[in-house]
């Protein structure tokens, strides 16, 4: 169909143009049905379509649509298989079409600063590499199925706590090297449909209206062209994310923006160009997912729960096995023990919870292939207290038994959309249970489940295996079958690091900070780039993960190609008895430098699957980007010339092969920075001096300046309601809320959720989170009298009436 955009642009009015950059419901942009400008359909979906039943009214998670609950991202991440992403992304694509949906609001590629975040589950990993190719490999294979995407949550959105309102305070050269370079491979190599700002400040400025990351790096220096969209609520100045190149905010605002627009143009305050640049660009989005929109499209569901099936098995991870203690023969004698074996744990909360088709836990696998088996509950599901009767009945059942089985993990109230986890421990009655089992008997395989890490150390040590299922959606139950008794081979690897002890993570002094800003003070230094150049125990490493065979690295070789890049070849080989994939890491590590850089960087990997006895030749090819940090002082990538050791590794701590390449100066004149000698204060990073706070505290000062309350008086619009219980009517304003939430929460499935969400919304959120029913005004009153003004009564009372 072809549409002259530019024509159509032409005929609408001022009013039209401004009422296209906001939705017309929660999931539906805003048609001119005057001129025939269609609307679509979008909906939530990195793990699975969450297509809500109901588009008006309250924001309060509304029943879905039944659809294939796939792993998490953070399950996925594990598999480091570009190919597998892509075939996950197709099938949710087809479910997309049967439902109507023209676009699918992910994936996520915000980088796990910490193991706390409340929604790391919906992230791929630690490392902005993996993530990039994992993220890239998702939408590629929804957008070849015509169905748009939604790159998010750009950017530096990495924790929960305060998140519709906190300042992420990053330097330059860590937003583009950690928190950016994910996101700018993916824009640039697959062209997302849309792209997702955040609800957060970077440094300063709220990313719905932050005309630099918006508008001169992602469109002008990256050359994004497509549409920009807010997260659901994250606009603040509604004319200066049209200034920044935002262009549809969602969701409707029940005209309050629009009118806001209007009078910005009337006035000069905005620029119709400004204006019609958006509208263009709604323009074509909206036509174009019109074309591709399907009604009544058949779906094979039982193919896409065996895609679930087939990505759950390849992203389990075999943290441990203990004198090859998996798999288990299906003649011996086992006790299952744990209520997570019955009732599997297999997404997170949030707006990516999925409504699926159908679960199979692993009791019910087991029921199913007829294996004979003891059961004890061993915990309650819902809550962290220790039952003692149940743990006696689960040692009970265990002591003549000569296999132990015992899941536990992470449940539902601890990983969610909305709030952090307050530490990284595992619920205390499933910590109890495994003490009193490893006194009765040591041959015990733990099966974890959750979506973020968590302390290990009171039982590692103690149990023969362990096998993490992460999320594994709804077929988690039937992969961790197949995993156990050997009809599958493990082969997923740790997309991020398991530090022995939260307090080991660097980031745990800077986090989560607030209420005013969140400092990232750890510099480059994240995750496994953390603890590798600290030297520092941990208790898996990046990148780990055991098979049931074995696999031989060797044969190294690099060299530099014709077109500037390098090729690195390497072979390897099974060494065992089983058919296994093995996958391979590539690291970089550089050579001596005036500025900091990490002990080594994940530069390429690769996954090959190889018969007993079978040696297959790998490569793996790297661009200047491989070999370059980001100079500040010329505001762009700079390769510093010298020696670079390759590394090839089964993990990032598993280094396997090495070799090394001289590389050119990419600049010569270039200015490297240094701030070896400018002031004495270093981060103390394990035993070593590692990265300068001063290059910090250059631009933002010696004081962290994140925890300073605000004051009665000078609260604003973007206070949270708890914020702006510092004054009187503000108290009230936050009990009136923390009731309403726990009412709505005896219908959710999270109520912490639920309460969470409630006193962190600020209150510009109110008139588009309830649909229009408080006014802008009525909102302004609210804000007066929280501030003590007089006049925000009757002003609040004025805005209920209109």
């Amino acid at each position: 169909m072809s549409v002259d955009y530019s024509f159509l642009l032409s005929q609408m009015t001022l009013e039209e143009k401004a009422s296209m950059c906001s939705g017309s419901t929660f999931w539906l942009t805003q048609p001119v049905e005057r001129l025939g400008i269609p609307c679509v359909w979008v909906s939530d979906g990195p793990n699975g379509l969450r297509k809500e039943k109901r588009s008006a009214g309250l924001n309060l998670m509304g029943t879905s649509e039944t659809s294939t609950c796939f792993p998490s991202s953070a399950t996925t991440a594990n598999s480091w298989d570009v190919s597998l992403m892509k075939e996950i992304g197709h099938a949710i694509a087809g479910e997309a079409k049967a439902l109507s949906v023209t676009t699918v609001l992910g994936p996520g590629v915000n980088i796990k600063r910490n193991p706390l975040c409340g929604r790391n589950f919906e992230y791929f990993s630690e490392d902005p590499f993996l993530s990039g190719r994992m993220g890239a490999a998702f939408i590629n294979g929804v957008q070849s199925s015509s169905i748009g995407t939604s790159l998010k949550h750009f950017c530096a959105n990495n924790e929960e706590h305060l998140r519709m309102s906190i300042d992420s305070v990053i330097d330059e050269r860590t937003l583009r090297e950690i928190y950016l370079s994910a996101f700018e491979y993916i824009v640039k190599t697959e062209n997302p449909e849309t792209v997702m700002c955040s609800y957060n400040r970077v440094n300063g400025e709220y990313m719905s209206e932050n005309k630099r990351i918006l508008g001169d790096i992602l469109r002008d220096e990256w050359g994004y062209e497509n549409i920009i969209v807010s997260d659901w609520g994250a606009v603040n100045d509604r004319v200066l994310g049209i200034k920044a190149g935002l262009d549809l905010e969602m969701p409707a605002n029940n005209g309050v923006n629009d009118k806001k627009i209007v009078e910005a143009v009337k006035n000069g305050e905005l620029s119709e160009e400004d204006l019609d640049k958006c509208v263009l660009r709604l323009l074509k989005f909206a036509f174009e997912a019109k074309e591709h929109e399907c009604h009544n499209k058949a779906i094979n569901l039982s193919v896409n729960h065996a895609v679930a099936k087939k990505a759950a098995v390849k992203s389990a991870v075999l943290l441990k096995n203990e004198n090859c203690n998996l798999p288990v023969d299906e003649k011996e004698k086992i006790t299952v023990i744990g209520a997570l074996a019955k009732y599997v744990r297999y997404q997170g909360a949030g707006s990516a919870h999925i409504n699926p088709f159908r679960t199979v836990s692993f009791c019910q696998t087991l029921d199913g292939n007829n294996i004979d088996y003891t059961y004890a509950d061993g915990y309650k599901i819902k809550g962290t207290g220790v039952d003692y009767t149940l743990i006696d009945e689960a040692c009970k059942a265990a002591q003549n038994s000569s296999r132990i089985i015992v899941f536990i993990g992470l449940t539902d109230a601890y990983e969610s959309e909305g709030y952090d986890r307050t530490h990284m421990k595992l619920p205390e009655s499933h910590i109890e249970l495994i003490k009193r089992l490893v006194e009765i008997n040591d041959n015990i395989t733990v099966v974890l489940s959750g979506g973020s890490p968590v302390e290990l150390y009171e039982f590692k040590d103690k149990v023969k295996s362990i096998l993490h299922m992460y999320l594994g959606g709804q077929a988690a139950g039937e992969a961790a079958y197949d995993l156990i008794f050997g009809k599958e081979n493990p082969c997923g690897k740790l997309a991020e690091t398991y530090p022995l002890k939260y307090e080991d993570n660097i980031v745990s002094n800077y986090f989560p900070m607030g209420p005013r800003s969140v400092e990232y003070r750890e510099s480059i230094f994240v995750g496994y780039r953390y603890y590798d150049s600290a030297k520092k125990d941990v208790a898996f490493p990046f990148g780990h993960g055991l098979s049931y065979t074995q696999f031989e690295y060797s044969d190294i070789k690099a060299a530099h190609k014709k077109d500037g890049s390098v090729s690195v070849t390497f072979k390897i080989k099974n060494t065992g008895s089983r058919c296994g994939e093995e996958i391979a890491q590539l690291y970089v590590k550089a050579p001596a430098s005036k500025i900091f850089k990490a002990e080594k960087e994940l530069k390429g990997f690769t996954k090959v699957k190889l018969e007993p006895g079978e040696e297959k030749k790998c490569e793996i090819n790297l661009d200047n980007r491989a070999f370059s940090y980001y100079n500040v002082n010329i505001s762009g990538w700079h390769v510093e010339g010298g020696e670079y050791t390759i590394l090839i590794g089964a993990s990032s701590r598993d280094i396997r092969l090495k070799t090394a390449v001289r590389m050119k100066d990419s600049n010569p004149d270039a200015v490297v920075p240094d701030y070896s000698g400018t002031a004495p204060s270093y981060y103390k990073i394990g035993e070593c001096d590692i990265v300068p706070d001063n290059e910090f505290e250059a631009l933002y000062g010696k004081k962290l300046i994140g925890n300073e309350p605000y004051k009665k008086g000078e609260l604003t619009i973007n206070n949270s309601v708890e914020q702006v219980a510092v004054s009187g009517f503000g108290k009230a304003i936050y009990a009136i809320m923390k009731y309403g939430a726990k009412l709505v929460s005896v219908t959710t499935e999270n109520p912490e959720m639920s309460a969470r969400s409630a006193i962190d919304i600020p209150l510009r959120s109110f008139n588009s989170f309830t649909g229009g029913f408080l006014s802008q005004q009525t909102v302004e009153g609210i804000l007066d009298l929280c501030n003590g003004k007089s006049g925000g009564f009757m002003k609040m009372i004025k805005g209920f009436r209109k």
